[in-house]
């Protein structure tokens, strides 16, 4: 499936992260409209309904890093596979949905955004990635929907985590008033989601839980 949407990131972000971990550090955020969690887990290990990572436009010249390497090697090769000009471009806001092999990644379902060219990135396409996370995961049926930002481990190092997810949760709280409008006017589906679990890396939890707290007392504008 490809839709017009937004994009996540990661590169050595969840470095340290490879093993699996029986209980995951997490802080929870509750002072928002939606219960945020930030976990320390690689994307590749969530026992989720929905993991959403975030993938460059794809190239050559793109490559995979940290928790995307691990993801990829439990799929099989799978991300290196789509991963080309005539299947998935990585194009910002372009999304693919995979149903991971048993025994692969532990998620059910796999959810890919474009993040588009990695030379030209900045935090403000996120923006549009968290409207994406938002609108894709409730047409999907997922009240609890997982989120990875893989920017750092697809090779964008200059940026912080927190310039990062301040704009997914200024996008994702957008969609939310959205979406609540739209339930007001009899207008939307029967999906809602309930909370978003946000994963970072054991270094950049604390920098992430900034940005979305900025997000939050901005009002997500």
């Amino acid at each position: 499936m490809k839709a017009p949407g937004i994009l996540l990131l990661a590169l050595g972000a969840f470095a340290g992260t490879a093993v699996a971990q029986d209980q995951p550090i997490s802080y929870n955020l509750n002072n928002g409209p939606i219960p945020i969690q930030i976990r320390v887990q690689s994307p590749a290990e969530t026992d989720a309904e929905l993991q959403v990572i975030c993938l460059f436009r794809s190239s050559p010249l793109n490559t995979l890093h940290g928790s995307l390497v691990e993801t990829n090697q439990k799929l099989g090769g799978l991300l290196d596979e789509i991963r080309k000009p005539d299947l998935f471009r990585g194009e910002l806001g372009e999304t693919v949905l995979i149903l991971p092999p048993a025994g692969s990644v532990s998620a059910k379902r796999l959810l890919i955004i474009g993040l588009g060219d990695s030379a030209t990135f900045t935090p403000e396409r996120m923006r549009l990635v968290g409207e994406v996370l938002y609108f894709e995961s409730g047409r999907l049926g997922v009240e609890h929907p997982f989120f990875a930002p893989t920017v750092l481990d697809g090779g964008v190092t200059k940026f912080t985590t927190g310039q990062v997810s301040e704009q997914v949760m200024a996008g994702f709280l957008e969609a939310a008033r959205i979406s609540a409008l739209l339930k007001t006017r009899g207008a939307a589906g029967p999906g809602a989601i309930k909370d978003l679990t946000y994963l970072a890396g054991p270094q950049y939890a604390s920098g992430t839980r900034e940005g979305i707290q900025k997000a939050i007392g901005n009002g997500g504008k």
